[in-house]
């Protein structure tokens, strides 16, 4: 019994130490707002009893000017059949509301500025929703506008007359701070937001030990990461931080400033500009206590500029690097009796005026009450070299006001520096330990010459994939400052490969074993040695020449007018030849009612490079998009190898395709091919099939996805019908369908009259 119970505590203790607990990084009631918050993207929800309401694809909105005179390329003019509804605010812009020519695609933000500086492996967003009938939206996930800078959603909210909690998730975050872009497209359901709350489980890691830069003597001193234990405030205001000689253009001095301040006409230059100076330090009215003042001018600048006709920074003393954490805190508020004050903040480099970059800390909105701002920042590449957060005082109200800081601070993540290494192994199950990574020495390669060097791995406790990063002490730092290859590395210590700085990036050992890592940070490049274990043999590429058939039934007219890509269908033979959604009796179709699979040997996960090849025709030209599922028929992303375009004649279609970052941890296994973009039937071929993880060796593969040979990799359903796996039959027998045609193929009626064909045969009636 003894020896029972001590089992049952270690486990315990063990438990506990690995256990996951709920962090909360972003919460939004829509009901604090009386009308649209965020920017505006052409749509705008509407504020019913503290309930931000999307009314669907019948209406768009656009300011009278809009309607008037067009927008910068002429579009957006009040047309014939449209009709004004009434005026929406958002922020302090007036909208009209229009209809009479939708359905509009339509999308709208419903969350900016969530913190996701920790770099979660999974962001999960829980929101209370409710529709008017059940919707599928896609809603993206982004830290900027490029390529690659967008994770994608796609989420299902039922038909409800209550609110329903709906959850879903994203993976692959590369940025500190993100939006929400809902994407109903054409839908005309009514969707409702309540509330939002964006979070992921962090797992327990090591305590965190801040480092204050500054604290109110001008030393920077190591402190706990308790409240009680951190030194005075650097920017307190007793201190007198501000000194009249120092110029913002003072590379040696400006970082002594911690608090600067810009008021139009104020500190002209010659070139009938003004410049910022050291903010002003006054009494707080009523109390002996000393702020720092912004004293606001009227914004009267043309444009957008007006929006840092006034402005003010909170100074760090020193540049920040990729990978950096930070802790910022201040107290803020305005004397403005106007309203409440929304202002945006950017990132500058050492000169106060000397922009970076548009993101911070998010929109920080003033009242006339102190409040007090708590925030980390994970420095992400296109911060680096920032030396100051950047307040735009103007971006919306105009009007002269007076801005008020107090209690300025900053921290830094205390770190170790250099290059780290850590293993792990997807085949035994060994996870990353972050807080033991191996530190790379000096050393030399195998020619012998001078490079850094480190061993991962051990007996027992072999690894097949690493990441390596120039810090260590937190995991997302960690993970955040890792380096990417460019090609497959090899066993061959002299066969050096490329690397770049990527965060989240994994590097794939070319076998299980103990490995000596080569680096050299000169020419930006790494080789790899195995010192005991299993190398992987690259095994020839297979080719299952098996011959799939799908015969695919006419599917009914389009119950949705919007294909998963969010591009109209085009539909000539439906009631609708423009695609639009008419509505009524019949019209119950997708465009995967017909679908074809290919299903992988295993669940693959995001970011696995594969290849994908096969031959392909149709009957009919057609076209068919593509999706990720699990297995048949479970789906789970709609993007996948692209579209295809059918034709008579054999095609080969052959692409690289890396797993979305969407089916992490979802079961990845197959692709579906949705065979019903278009309404009549049609006979889809599909022949000599490669599916295989990418090698860097033409012809090779560590792994072969499908098998050489059989059926078991592919499945298919037609409309009606169900779906079938692991076909046995070369082709696929032919479906007999029920319904009745003409000779051009067009479904008719029982009652048409003339020569028709049913069940495959041609009679007169």
């Amino acid at each position: 019994m003894k020896k029972l119970f001590t089992l049952v505590a270690l486990l315990a203790m063990f438990l506990g130490a690995n256990a996951a607990e709920w962090k909360e990084v972003y919460k939004i009631d829509y009901s604090t707002s009386n009308n649209f918050p965020f920017f505006v993207m052409g749509y705008v929800p509407e504020w019913v009893g503290g309930v931000m309401t999307d009314y669907g694809a019948d209406f768009r909105y656009a300011t009278q000017d809009v309607l008037d005179n067009g927008d910068n390329n002429g579009n957006g003019k009040l047309a014939d059949g449209e009709t004004i509804v009434g005026p929406v605010m958002a922020g302090t812009t007036e909208y009209q509301k229009v209809t009479g020519a939708g359905p509009y695609w339509h999308q709208y933000f419903i969350a900016d500025g969530i913190n996701t500086g920790d770099m979660a492996d999974v962001y999960t967003v829980k929101a209370l929703v409710k529709a008017s009938a059940a919707v599928t939206i896609d809603v993206n996930m982004g830290w900027g506008w490029g390529e690659g800078q967008q994770a994608k959603a796609s989420v299902a909210i039922p038909a409800s007359d209550d609110f329903v909690e709906v959850e879903w998730e994203y993976s692959g975050i590369g940025g500190p701070s993100c939006n929400l872009v809902a994407q109903p497209g054409t839908a005309t359901a009514i969707i409702e937001w309540k509330s939002l709350v964006v979070g992921f489980m962090q797992k327990e890691t090591r305590p965190t030990v801040w480092q204050e830069w500054l604290t109110s003597d001008g030393k920077p001193v190591v402190v706990e990461s308790t409240p009680e234990a951190i030194a005075t405030y650097m920017g307190n205001a007793e201190t007198p931080w501000a000194d009249a000689t120092v110029k913002f253009n003072d590379q040696e001095k400006n970082y002594l400033i911690c608090a600067w301040s810009k008021e139009k006409g104020r500190n002209m230059n010659e070139k009938d500009g003004w410049d910022p100076f050291p903010a002003d330090i006054e009494l707080e009215e009523g109390t002996n206590n000393h702020v720092f003042v912004c004293h606001g001018q009227p914004a009267t600048t043309d444009g957008d500029a007006s929006a840092w006709d006034n402005q003010f920074w909170i100074q760090s003393p020193k540049a920040w690097k990729s990978g950096d954490q930070l802790k910022i805190h201040f107290r803020y508020k305005t004397d403005y009796t106007g309203g409440d004050i929304t202002t945006n903040t950017q990132i500058h480099k050492q000169n106060p005026s000397d922009y970076l970059i548009w993101h911070a800390i998010g929109d920080i909105t003033f009242t006339n009450e102190w409040k007090e701002f708590d925030g980390t920042m994970s420095i992400a590449d296109d911060m680096a070299t920032g030396w100051s957060i950047a307040f735009n005082l103007n971006p919306k109200v105009k009007d002269a006001a007076n801005f008020y800081f107090d209690d300025l601070s900053w921290q830094s993540m205390v770190l170790d520096e250099g290059y780290f290494v850590a293993g792990c192994n997807k085949g035994t199950g060994l996870a990353y330990e972050f807080d033991t990574a191996t530190q790379f020495v000096d050393g030399v390669d195998t020619a012998g010459e001078p490079c850094l060097v480190a061993t991962v791995g051990e007996k027992n406790a072999y690894v097949d994939e690493i990441m390596i990063s120039t810090v260590r002490g937190n995991d997302a730092a960690f993970k955040g400052a890792t380096i990417k290859v460019s090609e497959d590395l090899t066993t061959d210590p002299e066969d050096w490969k490329d690397y770049t700085e990527a965060a989240n990036s994994k590097i794939a050992l070319p076998g299980s074993g103990i490995w000596k890592i080569y680096l050299d940070t000169n020419t930006k490049t790494i080789a790899v040695e195995m010192t005991e274990g299993e190398e992987i043999v690259l095994k020839d590429v297979v080719t299952n020449t098996s011959e799939v058939v799908v015969n695919a039934l006419e599917r009914e007219d389009l119950i949705d007018s919007k294909n998963n890509e969010g591009v109209i269908t085009v539909n000539e033979e439906a009631d609708d030849p423009a695609g639009v959604n008419v509505g009524g009796e019949g019209h119950n179709g997708q465009a995967w009612d017909n679908q074809f699979w290919i299903v992988a040997n295993r669940e693959l996960e995001a970011g696995e490079e594969t290849v994908v090849s096969f031959k392909y025709k149709a009957t009919t030209e057609a076209t068919s998009s593509t999706q990720s599922h699990g297995a048949p028929g479970a789906y789970i992303h709609w993007a996948a190898i692209g579209n295809l375009s059918f034709t008579a004649d054999w095609q080969e279609f052959n692409a690289a395709f890396t797993i979305p970052s969407e089916c992490a941890g979802k079961g990845m296994k197959s692709i579906a091919f949705n065979l019903a973009e278009i309404k009549a039937a049609n006979d889809y071929s599909f022949k000599d099939f490669q599916w295989y993880l990418k090698s860097g060796e033409e012809g090779k593969t560590r792994e072969n996805l499908i098998n050489a040979t059989g059926m078991q990799n592919f499945a298919w359903k037609v409309v009606g019908g169900e779906i079938i796996t692991g076909i046995k039959e070369v082709a696929a027998k032919k479906n007999v369908s029920t319904a009745t045609y003409n000779l051009a193929g067009q479904r008719v009626s029982d009652s048409f009259k003339g020569i028709v064909i049913k069940d495959g045969k041609k009679f007169v009636k």
